[in-house]
């Protein structure tokens, strides 16, 4: 069978005026075009997981308005998508099974809504892909697909093949992606991100991920890589004996991680010296306020509240840079939160920041207390779950209120004049070597 992988790729957000706003806001825009430019790594590992007898096709839809004629040829197409993208997926798999080709959904959207995605598809992947794959491809061929695969138990990342970096054009992305573990012990009320797919902390043996590191230095020259695990460094013993691994391979990185990083001098350093470039993490909130209830079971970024400052200055003085991430609209939250945010950002000199609002993802705990409480807007309509559109009734202040307070501050945070004193404030104080390109660091 010739198989197309098809991912729907780019940023979405129906807010007009944010949009316009992005086009000057050069922070705002690297961050988009960052996460637009990552290819799909479900894709590729699905590929990695196919038979030699079996040839597959990787795909990007940006703009299915843009497409044109579908590309052809398949005996079966796989399509992924977040939820924001999910018309757009369900679109395209409607046009490809009117043409006669059956379609295979899957992902963290088809997962949580398994009934609506089959709709639009002659099966759905619930849950982790790689366990089902096989049953998938021996169905298809048969031309026998069952209505839902969902796999018995979890995968063991041990199993993991190497990911089919091949079928990439290397020159359309600035970095690539690789995963050294799944799932996330915090289990914040909001996320819904791989805890939707496995409901146990899995980690990938240090040998795969060295392997696959060394697979993308084989066909990129100069690589940048982005772990995708919800909160590396959980288990740090691990994370040390692979960062000492990293040393001499020359790659720079990023990754997302938990407040905890900063109290393992041993780690932080082995970090930078094994090319890490960027450490995003969830601080969500400036205020202790804000942080009351985040987490299902402990109030774990409350208890850690009082370190927020002293962990950043910690963390950039080893030069790597912060990304420090809030999510405004918080239950308490009010129209103060903004000035919060700016004053936060500013003191404690964090080289990048990232705001979105309160998104009540289909499958998150969020969702399904909202609409309880009878404060959701838009609810499915997909198209607006982008991170950059409101979807729901905040519960200390207005839409208005949150709309424009995030407005200012995102005019405030990614203009030229604060984004320049980030960045030139951080190479000053906290980059004591050159060992990093000047793309690494943008």
């Amino acid at each position: 069978m010739k198989i197309g992988l098809i991912a729907m790729s780019g940023i979405r957000a129906c807010d007009a005026e944010l949009l316009q706003l992005g086009l000057t806001l050069p922070g705002f825009v690297e961050r988009s075009k960052t996460i637009a430019s990552l290819p799909s790594l479900g894709l590729l590992t699905l590929a990695g997981l196919t038979p030699a007898e079996h040839r597959c096709e990787y795909l990007e839809v940006e703009d299915i308005r843009k497409l044109g004629d579908l590309p052809d040829g398949f005996d079966l197409v796989a399509i992924s998508s977040f939820t924001a993208q999910m018309g757009e997926a369900y679109e395209l798999a409607d046009r490809y099974r009117a043409a006669g080709v059956p379609v295979v959904v899957g992902g963290l959207h088809a997962t949580a809504l398994p009934e609506e995605a089959a709709e639009h598809c002659d099966a759905v992947v619930v849950g982790e892909g790689e366990p089902v794959w096989q049953d998938v491809l021996r169905d298809a061929e048969k031309r026998c697909l069952r209505r839902m695969y969902r796999a018995e138990e979890a995968f063991d990342l041990a199993e993991a093949p190497m990911p089919a970096f091949h079928l990439l054009d290397i020159s359309k992305y600035n970095r690539l992606t690789v995963q050294a573990s799944r799932g996330c012990p915090l289990q914040c009320e909001f996320c819904a991100s791989s805890t939707l797919l496995t409901d146990r902390y899995n980690q990938k043996p240090a040998e795969r991920v060295l392997a696959e590191i060394d697979r993308i230095r084989e066909i990129w020259h100069h690589p940048f890589v982005e772990f995708t695990d919800d909160n590396a460094f959980v288990h740090k013993s691990y994370w040390k004996r692979l960062l000492a691994e990293l040393a001499g391979r020359h790659v720079h990185w990023f990754a997302e991680t938990d407040l905890s990083v900063h109290e393992d001098e041993e780690l932080l350093t082995l970090a930078r010296k094994g090319g890490c470039a960027e450490l995003l993490i969830g601080l969500e909130s400036p205020i202790e306020a804000g942080l009351a209830g985040l987490e299902l079971k402990v109030d774990w970024k409350r208890k850690h509240w009082p370190q927020y400052k002293e962990a950043i200055r910690r963390i950039q003085s080893h030069g790597i840079r912060v990304n420090g991430c809030f999510v405004l609209g918080l239950d308490e939250h009010t129209p103060d939160i903004f000035d919060h945010v700016l004053d936060f950002a500013m003191d404690t000199e964090l080289y990048d920041v990232q705001i979105t609002y309160l998104t009540p993802f289909p499958g998150s705990h969020l969702y399904e207390r909202l609409k309880q409480e009878g404060r959701m807007l838009h609810d499915g309509a997909w198209h607006r779950y982008t991170l950059f559109d409101i979807n729901y009734r905040p519960k200390r202040m207005t839409v208005e209120e949150l709309r424009d307070g995030f407005h200012r501050l995102a005019g405030k945070l990614y203009g030229d004049e604060l984004t320049k004193w980030r960045r030139e404030n951080f190479r000053r104080k906290y980059l004591r070597d050159t060992s990093y390109s000047r793309e690494t660091l943008l």
